[in-house]
């Protein structure tokens, strides 16, 4: 009787190791129950369906079927057997899963680049495609000075075929000895040209019904079908593959315990492990396999676990992966030493809660694994003992993770036979003998640049500057990158030594000095602000919720996160501050809070425009925002201690800038729309506190902003105020021009940035119904709503500039006796200005200028131009008013220009009130013509606040914008080392390079490159550079050198 069989369930293809114990066992088992259903079934069963085709043979016919088909039809018909439907379903899957395994055992037999049977070498070469290159390979590459250490490196190089995303079930996971040695040739100096088997790269595709890997592979292995033989009897052919896979799994198993055998002779741990005998529990058999590991079969000691998720002694893995190779001994995976990871803590916590006996003889207690070592620690006399080799129960920490403490403690003995080596062979020279040994590591690793660096060390050459100081140089002498290499290669053609650092190595110099490198937090977080800290430099209108009635910007913008500048800044002055916190005898681990004060500026940069750059039509006009970091400041018991001040608040070394901007400072709109993202982080900076970690320790700082560096203009812009032309005359107070020409002195602040807000809301919404005039004199000027908070403070800058002008146009009237003519002509006027700027030319040597600025306010308000200028008015009293004017100034001045004027000029604020009064009298008597019901601004200010500010902040001049007025000329000179196709990169390079100017670590390269040329220090041609590489002298870099 025929049998047919469904093809999902006929006898695989698969190879033993692969195929399940019960496979075969189900398959005759359903043979069996086929055959008995068909003795049982009745006569009048339904005939077989017939297949569509003549030609083809049916599926559910047996092979006997089919060698009689040309036949008469047997008498018997069996009818179509339907297996049930869960049955189909399950044994289509089970066959599913079998063919991808039999997919991925084929590969294992195949070449990885090539494609060719592995098993075609007769000494069984094969290299895995995973993995460090065998030591032949690395011995060549070591001789072509290559830098490739592992084979996807290698066959990357060489075969153009990147092996580094490869996946087992597509990929085979090693590769034949002919691409191995077609390598070789490719990388030995042999003369004749390396030769290929195969010119294009295998492609590699995921198992398919019509897979030509295992239709090739099933077609190689299986012998040729032979017709059955009919006289060979059932019983016989069963005993026979009986017989064959007895001897398979006999072969099979004798393998594996040699293979088992071989690796616990590599481990050789038994003397160090514990045995799974000494579990004071009889463990079921799989929980102890789950507890040992799987080389030595000891409990597990370290533990680490591979990617293929095995478990392993660390020491026994190690030293297998070391001889067996570089796969994992259970599943052959490819794993590596840098692979292995600790285990989850929860299997960490059972495995060290087990219960153990203790090996001694004469003890009989029961110790977790935990306490085993302390417990052993008590048998001092016993050799039996067992000491797992991870005494203190965790992963062996890396030797350069330790503290230098655990270092000297683990290099101890290595140092001993070090030291030895030296007195024996080196006259004691321990350092040469270490710096040789590290050497030859950085040799044997390829890394052939660091070492040429380390033996110009040692050879007393030295390797050059560092980064930083060549970053230094470039930066302050204003170097584009073109003159900078220039320069690099001329020094070290002419020398023969890289003095100069390359242009790659300034770059990584400036990212620690950068805002967006060094990592922190604020507690609580920032509201509206990411918390992320990588920040560089960012658009200056990110941040701004844009809808479609937005006031459309067209400006260029670049700005740092302010929280970020703000971290940077503290890190720069790091140095700083841990003197500071010495000098006040102070403990370096106090932790805070640091109390830090921040000066705000913003002042526009006025006409910038340049020839070079393309982009948008946006406005050749400059804002700069930028700030100082005023005063440091640390709570010690009930007093704040001040542990940094800056010593020169109005310089351009110490004015960071924050935020550079292609606008007009009088656009309100745009200032408004770049502005605001940045104010909202300072506002949610006041209520936070920054966690930083300085000098290995994490401390907590406090901000406290105060904006003062700010000019009338842009005060009157940023606070919703009229401009300087209006009735209200004051950003202090409320008094009107004409109020404070009567009452020039005895005047108080009452202006604050809350108040006019509330202003502005009377003025928007007008609640009293009043008229125009009527509410403008409610509100006192506010017209539009302010945005930046500022304190009420004089600009001592633009306050010196202000009365310059205005003592400049007394002159005029005094040379034309106004005071006896008020009705002069418009023409006589000018003839006054040019007497005027001709004579202060001949005697002062004073050009005359178009506009007021801080150079000619500084020569023309002094004594000396006083007589001068008298000489050109006839009337006795007049020089004597005049004089006394200028002397009562000349006094008053250095209280609101001195950055502490109770130290620098102590007479002068005492005498400052009493000054003002007697110049305020003269102002309304002797020049009464010029201050008859009106009053300049500054004049205003000078008289009547500059007291009450002095007894409020202690200093005017520290609070000044001067240092980012001075900020300015740095803007046009780093616009032109960094002259770009686009403004956009333009202003991210002034930007940065603005920042790197205001660094206080390269400061102090500058500082010492000074002194040492002060001193009189040369580099001559012994020394290095020679005479003939004067760079301040060079031509072509004389413009950038030049401060």
């Amino acid at each position: 009787m025929a049998v047919s069989l469904p093809p999902t369930l006929g006898l695989s293809s698969a190879p033993d190791e692969i195929q399940h114990p019960h496979i075969k066992f189900s398959e005759w088992k359903f043979k069996l129950f086929r055959v008995r259903s068909f003795e049982k079934a009745p006569e009048n069963a339904q005939a077989e369906k017939q297949d569509s085709s003549e030609g083809k043979p049916s599926l559910e016919q047996s092979p006997a079927a089919l060698d009689k088909a040309g036949g008469p039809k047997p008498a018997l018909t069996q009818p179509p057997l339907k297996p049930h439907p869960k049955f189909l379903k399950k044994s289509h899957d089970d066959g599913k899963a079998r063919d991808k395994a039999i997919h991925q055992a084929n590969l294992r037999h195949l070449c990885r680049i090539c494609g060719n049977y592995l098993k075609a070498d007769r000494h069984h070469r094969r290299y895995p495609v995973h993995g460090p290159v065998d030591g032949k390979t690395q011995v060549l590459l070591r001789k072509k000075e290559k830098r490739a250490t592992s084979w996807p490196d290698l066959i990357a190089k060489v075969f153009r075929i990147d092996v580094k995303a490869d996946v087992d079930s597509i990929h085979p996971t090693e590769f034949c000895h002919d691409c191995w040695a077609f390598m070789h040739r490719k990388f030995s100096s042999a003369p004749c040209e390396a030769y290929s088997s195969r010119n294009a790269a295998m492609e590699w595709h995921p198992h398919t019904p019509s897979c030509d890997i295992c239709d090739a592979a099933r077609q190689g292995l299986k012998r040729k079908s032979q017709p059955p033989n009919s006289q060979l009897s059932k019983r016989l052919r069963t005993v026979i593959d009986r017989a064959r896979q007895a001897r398979r799994c006999k072969r099979r198993t004798q393998d594996r315990i040699s293979s088992k055998e071989l690796m616990k002779k590599i481990a050789n741990c038994s003397k160090i492990h514990l045995s799974t005998r000494l579990l004071a529990v009889d463990f079921p058999v799989h929980f102890v396999k789950s507890i040992s590991c799987q080389i030595c079969e000891h409990i597990l000691a370290d533990p680490v676990e591979t990617n293929c998720k095995h478990v392993f002694c660390r020491i026994c893995i190690l030293r297998c992966l070391k001889i067996m190779g570089s796969y994992c001994p259970s599943c052959r995976y490819p794993c590596f030493p840098t692979d292995l990871e600790s285990p989850v803590k929860s299997f960490l916590s059972i495995l060290n809660s087990l219960m153990v006996k203790c090996p001694a003889e004469e003890c009989d207690e029961e110790v977790t694994l935990e306490k085993y070592n302390h417990h052993v620690s008590s048998h001092k006399e016993s050799k039996e003992t067992f000491v797992h080799i991870n005494k203190g129960g965790r992963p062996r920490q890396h030797l350069l993770s330790l503290t230098r403490r655990a270092q000297k403690h683990r290099l101890r003995e290595l140092k001993m036979q070090v030291k030895a080596f030296a007195d024996k062979e080196e006259g004691g020279d321990v350092k040469s003998v270490c710096l040789t040994l590290f050497l030859l590591a950085l040799r044997a690793r390829n890394e052939h640049r660091q070492a040429d660096e380390l033996e110009a060390i040692m050879k007393g050459r030295g390797s050059g500057l560092q980064p930083a100081v060549c970053l230094a140089i470039r930066v302050n002498t204003f170097l584009s990158c073109s003159q900078y290499h220039k320069m690099y290669r001329t020094v070290k053609a002419i020398t023969g030594r890289q003095i100069f650092q390359p242009l790659h190595s300034l770059r990584s110099a400036e990212k620690v000095l950068l805002p967006g490198y060094h990592p922190f937090e604020w507690q609580p977080p920032l509201k509206n602000v990411s918390s992320s800290t990588d920040v560089g430099i960012i658009d200056g209108l990110s941040g701004l919720a844009s809808s479609v009635d937005d006031y459309p910007v067209d400006t260029i913008a670049k700005r740092f996160r302010y929280d970020a500048a703000l971290v940077s800044a503290l890190m720069d002055m790091e140095e700083d501050i841990l003197e500071g916190m010495r000098a006040q005898e102070l403990d370096d681990y106090l932790n805070g809070p640091f109390t830090v004060v921040v000066k705000e500026s913003c002042d526009g940069m006025g006409d910038v425009s340049e020839k070079h750059g393309s982009g948008p039509a946006v406005p050749e006009k400059a804002v700069r925002f930028s700030f100082t970091v005023m005063k440091i400041s640390i709570a010690h018991g009930s007093q704040n201690v001040k542990v940094f001040e800056e010593a020169k608040p109005n310089s351009e070394l110490c004015c960071k800038p924050l935020c550079l901007m292609l606008a007009d400072e009088s656009d309100h709109e745009t200032l408004t729309a770049i502005l605001s993202p940045l104010i909202a982080e300072r506002e949610a900076m006041k209520s936070s506190e920054l966690m930083l970690e300085m000098g290995g320790i994490l401390r907590t700082f406090k901000f406290i902003f105060r904006g003062t560096g700010y000019d009338e203009k842009l005060v009157r812009e940023v606070e919703g105020l009229e401009a300087s032309g209006s009735v209200y005359i004051c950003t202090l107070c409320d008094a009107t021009r004409l109020e404070a020409s009567q009452n020039l002195v005895f005047h108080s602040i009452t202006r604050s940035h809350a108040e006019n807000l509330e202003r502005y809301e009377v003025w928007r919404s007008n609640p009293y119904h009043e008229t125009v005039e009527e509410l403008r004199d409610r509100v006192k000027g506010v017209s539009a709503k302010p945005f930046i908070e500022t304190v009420p403070s004089i600009d001592a800058l633009h306050c010196d500039i202000g009365n310059a002008a205005e003592f400049y146009k007394i002159f005029q009237l005094e040379i034309g006796e106004v005071y006896k003519n008020p009705n002069a002509s418009k023409e006589e006027r000018k003839r006054w200005q040019a007497t005027l700027d001709k004579h202060l030319r001949k005697r002062m040597n004073l050009k005359p200028i178009m506009r007021m600025n801080g150079n000619f306010a500084r020569k023309l308000m002094t004594k000396e131009t006083v007589e001068a200028v008298c000489e050109l008015i006839p009337s006795q009293e007049r020089h004597e008013a005049l004089k006394e004017l200028m002397d009562l100034y000349l006094k008053m001045k250095p209280v609101w220009r001195s950055s502490c004027p109770a130290k620098e000029c102590p007479e002068s604020l005492c005498q400052y009130s009493f000054n003002s009064q007697r110049f305020a009298e003269l102002l309304s008597t002797k020049f009464k013509y010029r201050y008859e019901g009106k009053i300049t601004n500054y004049f205003h200010k000078t008289l009547a606040h500059v007291p009450e500010i002095i007894e409020r902040d202690g200093s005017i001049g520290a609070w000044a914008s001067e240092g980012n007025e001075s900020g300015n000329k740095l803007f046009r000179r780093f616009r032109k080392m960094n002259a770009r196709q686009s403004k956009y990169y333009e202003m991210e390079d002034v930007l940065k390079h603005h920042w790197l100017y205001t660094s206080k670590y390269l400061q102090k390269f500058m500082n010492a490159h000074n002194a040492l040329k002060d001193s009189g220090f040369t580099l001559n041609s012994q020394g290095g550079l020679g005479d003939s590489l004067d760079l301040e002298e060079s031509p072509e870099s004389q413009d950038s050198m030049e401060f």
